[in-house]
């Protein structure tokens, strides 16, 4: 079994920067990916990236295609972390880990083990 726990929420306001971090642990398979996902206030669960101990990524939300967000993986102790930059009042919302093993998919669908989240308020 998988736990995973995130850390690095908090209230910031527009512009400023948070950096998200999840930690997995108990028996993680050789092959593995991590995903962030955004859920807004009344609004469903979304991919916002996913980064495999392999190297293949998944980039799922504008916020990353625009460089605002950035993902890093560090295999040694199965930490995910995501930069967040240039930050956004609709960047509101619960930021919530997911591992799966070895599919790089941004649907939420595709996940079966999540942590608990970490709350992000971005204030205009």
């Amino acid at each position: 079994q998988v736990q995973l726990v995130e850390s690095g929420g908090g209230s910031v306001q527009a512009g400023g920067s948070l950096r998200l971090s999840c930690t997995a642990s108990g028996y993680i398979a050789s092959a593995y990916c991590m995903a962030w996902f955004h859920q807004a206030p009344g609004k469903e669960r979304e991919g916002v990236v996913v980064d495999c101990s392999g190297g293949a990524r998944a980039y799922c939300a504008d916020s990353v295609l625009e460089g605002r967000f950035t993902v890093s993986l560090h295999n040694k102790n199965h930490t995910l972390f995501l930069q967040m930059s240039r930050l956004r009042p609709e960047d509101t919302g619960m930021y919530y880990c997911a591992i799966d093993n070895g599919q790089n998919s941004c649907l939420s669908t595709r996940y079966n083990t999540w942590g608990q989240g970490t709350q992000v308020t971005v204030s205009s």
